[in-house]
Order: structure tokens, then sequence, then C-alpha cells
């Protein structure tokens, strides 16, 4: 059981380490550092075991929180990484890229600061590693059944390597030149280097995982081919192609030179943090960007390092606050104020604030024309003679996205939603016999966590399409959404 004082004991969070900010912004390397264990063993301690923990219900995984807390505390870190890995297949992923809704369910986290859950979970399987525990786990016979999964982010990998575990043959499609979606080139490498990534992929590559890269489905290259292909050469196939159409800002001057989708500033600067030339260039520049998310603050992080000369991230919504709200209890996840590592190392931040116009000169945009907005009834109001306009060379949409392209499944052969997302049922089906739909391009754009918890869903789906019974688990429905009031 877990230590029954410890969360009297130890009171306070202590986080990971972060390097510091005048060091960090020269690199494009991590930027947290290790935990010592003894801190680790200590947080962990804080843990309740609770008769109900919550955590549970806060992820959509179900991750085992409790038991691989008191395995921590135990120094078992052997058993430790047995519990995480038994609900979750990329706990280093999670533990460094999820925003952590399991710790604003933490029981602890009503009246103290919660149980540091996602340091805990990356420390495990980052000692796992260093000590040789994670190794390919082959299956003990081939089914002779075949799947085709169309997308490697963090959905197709997960399903991927549940369905290569119950003894299909899996060959996972990749469009990019590298395995991983936007593991491998939208997510910065400051918050995760590529080599965590890399080195998962020897484990799914040991297990029988087929990757093709530079083939896109749907495309027209000599490499390509169609989703009719597929389903022709494969038995079922796993459409997990994300969410990936930018949501456009529609105002004067969006056009011009210089204005550009958060990926098309990202992907490049991935690309040049592992040696490539730089891209979309902010150097010198100042930069607006537009989107107060995570994806904004990427942007943000990587202009830091590009040398911008200033950069301010706008929000149309109201500054939220420092405090859970009585209308987001516990334990919903609650929408706060939150200071990211990004955040950290400069830049401004503006709230309730809306871009009337992009200005420009010569074709090439020179400002934003912007204003105060306020929700009345639900609907953006001007606050009148709140104008003014700010400078900018480089202005980056980072206003999420409203669904999968049209390549690998046009709305003509899958129908989509009113959410503009691929149509399925309660198994993940869609209408086209033996195509499945999981991840972003099935639920609307989420988090890493839940596309994990929808590939491990829909694999155990395929694996019952194909043998008529699964053993796998499943641990969510298409249509379970995150707990609110």
């Amino acid at each position: 059981m877990a230590d029954p004082t410890g969360f009297l004991t130890h009171r306070e969070r202590e986080n990971r380490p972060t390097r510091p900010v005048p060091v960090r912004i020269l690199d494009w390397k991590e930027v947290h550092g290790e935990q010592d264990t003894k801190v680790l063993q200590r947080q962990a301690s804080r843990c309740m075991d609770c008769g109900i923990p919550f955590c549970h219900t806060g992820c959509p995984l179900g991750n085992l929180i409790p038991e691989w807390n008191d395995h921590t505390r135990r120094a078992n870190f052997a058993e430790a990484i047995e519990r995480l890995h038994a609900t979750n297949n990329f706990p280093e992923f999670t533990g460094r890229l999820c925003p952590a809704p399991c710790e604003t369910a933490c029981v602890l986290g009503i009246n103290q600061p919660p149980v540091t859950i996602k340091q805990i979970e990356v420390s495990i399987i980052d000692r796992a590693f260093s000590n040789g525990r994670v190794k390919p786990e082959e299956p003990e016979w081939l089914s002779g059944r075949t799947v085709a999964v169309v997308g490697s982010g963090p959905a197709g990998l997960a399903a991927a390597q549940q369905l290569g575990r119950a003894g299909h043959t899996v060959v996972v499609y990749e469009r990019d030149d590298a395995v991983g979606g936007l593991l491998r080139y939208g997510i910065p490498e400051f918050k995760m280097e590529k080599s965590v990534l890399d080195r998962r992929l020897v484990q799914l590559r040991g297990e029988g995982i087929r990757f093709v890269t530079g083939t896109t489905i749907g495309g027209d290259g000599p490499a390509d081919l169609s989703l009719q292909d597929l389903r022709d050469r494969f038995d079922a196939v796993v459409l997990t192609t994300g969410s990936t159409v930018p949501r456009t800002l529609g105002v004067p001057g969006a056009d011009l030179d210089g204005v550009h989708a958060a990926m098309d500033y990202l992907v490049p600067a991935n690309r040049e943090a592992l040696g490539a030339p730089r891209g979309i260039d902010a150097a010198g520049k100042d930069v607006v960007i537009i989107g107060g998310g995570d994806t904004g603050a990427d942007c943000l992080g990587t202009a830091h390092r590009h040398g911008a000369r200033s950069v301010v991230q706008l929000e149309i919504l109201p500054t939220p606050p420092s405090e859970r709200p009585s209308s987001q209890p516990w334990p919903t996840y609650p929408m706060l104020y939150k200071v990211s590592e990004a955040h950290e190392e400069g830049g401004e931040r503006s709230y309730g604030v809306s871009t009337l116009e992009v200005l420009g000169e010569d074709g090439r945009v020179s400002g934003l024309r912007l204003a105060d907005a306020r929700f009345v009834d639900g609907r953006v109001e001007i606050v009148a003679g709140t104008e003014r306009e700010v400078p900018a060379q480089l202005v980056l949409l980072a206003m999420g996205f409203v669904g999968p392209d049209e390549s690998a499944a046009p709305a003509a052969d899958l129908p989509r939603t009113s959410r503009n997302t691929y149509e399925r049922d309660d198994a993940f089906a869609t209408p086209l016999e033996g195509v499945f739909a999981a991840g972003d391009c099935g639920r609307g754009q989420s988090l890493i966590v839940w596309a994990i918890a929808e590939g491990r869903a829909a694999a155990a789906s395929v694996d019952r399409y194909l043998t008529g019974h699964t053993t796998l688990p499943a641990p969510i429905r298409p249509t379970d959404r995150p707990l609110t009031v």
C-alpha cells in the first residue's frame, strides 16, 4: 500500500529541473533534466492510493497510477515499468507532451498541489530504457491476417503495436521521409528529442512492424497508393492520419507573404534541429503568434531559438484564472493561466484580443491591426475605441485544426461528420468495409493521450473484425469525451 503519511510529510511539488534559460535558448536540446531519485521517491510517496483513484478518470488510458507510484516510492522500478506499460504503449511521449489531466483529477489536488504524476511517469520509462528493460515483445503465433495503418503518429503507432502483438502482420504507411508523424516534425526538439522516438521505433521494428515512408495514400506520386489499393492488398486498414488542416484567419491581408500556418514554421524548424538548413526564419523579426495554446507556445520557443527581436502571442479568449473556477470543479480539467517553459524564456502574451486586419507593404506583412474583444452571449464583440497597430514581419497562425486533409480518403469516398472528421461507428469502423479510423481524424483535434487510447481501442476492434474475438484492451469508445460539467 502507499505511504499513509507521505502526503502529510511532503506537501509541496518538486518538479523536474530545467536548464537555465540563457543556456537552453542557444540550442535545441530538451529543456528538462533528469529528476534525482530521492526527489522522485519523495514525490511518489505523496500518492495516497485512494480507494477511488480519480486520476484514472482524468486519464483515458486508465493508467494504473497509484500502483506505479508506490513501486517508484519503494524503488521497485522493474515492477513500475511493467504496470506503466500495461496500459500505455508510449509513456515517454505522454510523460513529455501530455498536459496531464490525471493531475487535475488527483484527489490530493483538492486541498494540496497534486502528485507529480507526469514526472514520475517519464522518469520510470527513461530509467527502463537506460536499464535495457524495453525490449521487443513478439507474438506467440502469427494470425495470417494483414493490416495497413495509414499515418505514424501516436494513434497509428499504438494501433500498429497492439495489432502486431496480436499476431497480425502490420505495415505502417507514412507520407513524410521519416516515421513519427507530428511526433517527428511537429513537436519541437526542445520538448522531445527525436532520439526518444527513435529508440521506441527500434522496439516496434523488432516486433515485426514494417514502416513504409515517402508514400502518400491518395497521392499521385510514383510511390503513392490509393485507399482502394490498400483495401485490395490488406485484410483491414486503419486510418490514423490526424487532424492536419489548419484553421484560417479570414481577415483582410491574411494572404500576405510572411503569414504562415504554425506547422509550416515548425516542421522546417524541426528539420533544422536535426541538421537541415533553416526554413522560415524569425531572426531579427517582430513575430506575432495568433493562438494561445500549446502549438502557439511551440512557435514561441522556436522563435526564441531563432533570435527573434520580439515575440507576442495573441489569444481571443479572456485571461484564464490562476485558480480553479467554480464552473470547472474537481476532477474536471480546468482552463487555467499556465506558464510553459517557452513562456519562461520571454515574449509577451495578450488575451482578449482580436485581429482585424493584416497590414502589409509591397506584398509582405508589416503589422497587424488589433482590437480588444469580449464575448457577449457566446459571440465575439469588438470593444469600441481599442483599435491599435503592432509591428510584425512574421505572423504565425496557431489557431487549431479543423480535420483531416482530403488525400487519404476524400469525402466522396468516406463520409465526414458535422465536425469534419471521418464517420465511424461504435467499433471505430467507417462505412467502408474493413476500414477503421482512430485518433484525431476520427475524434477531432485532441491530446496525445487520447490518440494513444484511440489507437489501442481501435486495434481491439480490428482484431475482433479479423478473428471474431479479441483479448486486446479497449480503454475508450469513439464517443467518449473528457469529464466536464
